[in-house]
């Protein structure tokens, strides 16, 4: 069976760089984002939970999901937080293993799977191996500031309200500094790929 590895990281550290190279040497990623969007989609169960709970003040005119909306109204709530999460996350976890599953009986040799919260949400035993993607603190808040145009005291805001970077450093199995180039990243992406025995098929 192939190597699953679990990618994480916190806000404005890079980690969607390290997942693009990933793919640059044809090994897949699932990514926990892109699947959470979808299991929302008109029609789908979880979209349908959504509507009977919290009702249709949270779609579109065309009945497609306001994610803003829908954002706003948990934002203020923590019991329709916990009841968005209750509704969403496990088909996000049913599409991840599914995907995950997919790619391992097709013969790949590792799999990805990019999970924002892999250890905040407790899912480290979908995988076999996890990578952090690092860069010190002040690294990351000058990152996000520019990123969001937010002052000091917002960004900083958003990086206290997650689990810290040097906290999922020392949980993971491997990090890399992404704190310098991306041609650095790069370099220590391959070196742990080989340690872990995954041949790298570059374009």
């Amino acid at each position: 069976m192939g190597l699953v590895i679990g990618l994480t990281g916190s806000i404005a550290t890079g980690k969607s760089t390290v997942s693009r190279m990933f793919k640059e040497f044809h090994i897949p990623v699932v990514d926990a984002d892109v699947i959470s969007r979808e299991v929302v989609e008109k029609d789908k169960p979880a979209y349908k939970q959504i509507v009977d709970y919290f009702g249709e003040q949270v779609l579109n005119d065309d009945l497609t999901l306001n994610r803003q909306q829908l954002g706003s109204l948990v934002f203020k709530d923590k019991k329709m937080r916990a009841k968005l999460n209750e509704i969403v996350h496990p088909e996000v976890r049913k599409q991840m293993l599914k995907q995950r599953d997919g790619f391992l009986n097709k013969g790949e040799e590792a799999v990805v799977l990019d999970i924002p919260l892999l250890f905040e949400s407790r899912l480290t035993h979908f995988v076999d191996k996890t990578l952090v993607i690092y860069v010190d603190k002040e690294t990351q808040l000058k990152r996000l500031m520019k990123r969001d145009g937010s002052t000091r005291e917002e960004a900083l805001n958003r990086i206290r309200s997650q689990l810290s970077i040097e906290e999922k450093a020392e949980k993971a199995d491997k990090v890399i500094d992404n704190s310098q180039t991306v041609e650095s990243s790069f370099e220590q992406l391959k070196k742990i790929l080989t340690e872990w025995k995954v041949v790298i098929k570059p374009d």
